[in-house]
C-alpha cells in the first residue's frame, strides 16, 4: 500500500499492489488474483485460465 502523509491508504489505486511485480495500476482482483493485467498475460495459462475466440 502507498503510504501519504504518514498513513496507509485503505482505498482507490494506491491501496491496491500487485503481487508479483508490485504494480499499482490495473490490478485484476476478481478470484483474489491480485495481479495486474501484464502480469496476468504472463502467468494466465499457467495458473489455468484459456482464451476464448
Amino acid at each position: 500500500m502507498k503510504e501519504r502523509h504518514g498513513k496507509l491508504k485503505t482505498y482507490g489505486k494506491g491501496s491496491r499492489i500487485c503481487t508479483r511485480c508490485g504494480g499499482f495500476g490495473s490490478v485484476i482482483q476478481k478470484y483474489r488474483l491480485m495481479i495486474c493485467r501484464q502480469c496476468f498475460r504472463e502467468v494466465a495459462t499457467k495458473i489455468g485460465f484459456r482464451k476464448f475466440e
